[in-house]
């Protein structure tokens, strides 16, 4: 069908964000006197928000009080420090301007902070999306599809005219959850053999194969 609106997860299907992530979670846990993980672990701890991003780095039987901690310290620090390697995709850009060109409305979803969200869109991708929506006191973490939701009617859409593009197994469950088609892409957080194990019909391996599911 012709798609009236796209809706992009932001990590690892838009923004290369890992390199920023990894530092963020390791400085945050030797800031608390944990140790490192690998960039591997970071990856495949991602996509579900700070908070289960730093459960999953923490070693086996850290204390709550102390995972606590670190997650609020966690928070501001990546906030700060969110674009020092970060950048979009290879075709990324390019993309997005030829969809606008078409007179489609873009957005971009994340289980990030809402403020981190709407800095990171506005730094990389300013002119180019109708909104950003991000974790808030109003909006629960992906897979919930609230974001989805209320950027398809900030845009004045119904799901049925939207398509969500992601990376991850929470991207495919928040298009289910919101009754919204869904793509996935090869180049972010998880394999494409994982992504399709987990539902996913359609892999792009490029930014132009990508548009040419889009536009199908």
């Amino acid at each position: 069908m012709a798609y009236k609106a796209v809706l992009f997860d932001m990590d690892g299907t838009v923004l290369d964000t890992l390199t920023d992530l990894e530092n963020a979670a390791n400085t945050a846990l030797q800031r608390f006197g944990l140790p490192a993980v690998p960039r591997e672990k970071v990856r495949a701890s991602l996509g579900n928000g700070a908070d289960r991003l730093i459960r999953e780095c923490v070693p086996a039987g850290t204390e709550e009080e102390l995972v606590r901690q670190i997650v609020a310290w966690y928070r501001p620090w990546y906030e700060a420090h969110c674009c020092i390697e970060t950048g979009p995709y290879p075709g990324i850009l390019p993309l997005m301007e030829r969809l606008k060109a078409r007179g489609i409305q873009q957005a971009i979803i994340s289980n990030k902070a809402d403020v981190a969200v709407r800095e990171l869109a506005e730094r990389f991708f300013s002119g180019l999306l109708e909104t950003a929506v991000g974790e808030s006191a109003k909006v629960r973490c992906k897979p919930d599809p609230d974001a989805v939701l209320a950027a398809a009617a900030q845009m004045g859409r119904t799901v049925d005219e939207c398509v969500y593009v992601g990376d991850t197994e929470i991207d495919l469950a928040t298009a289910r959850n919101a009754g919204m088609d869904c793509l996935t892409v090869a180049w972010g957080f998880r394999s494409e053999e994982h992504l399709r194990a987990c539902g996913a019909v359609s892999v792009a391996h490029s930014a132009e194969e990508l548009e040419e599911q889009i536009l199908a």
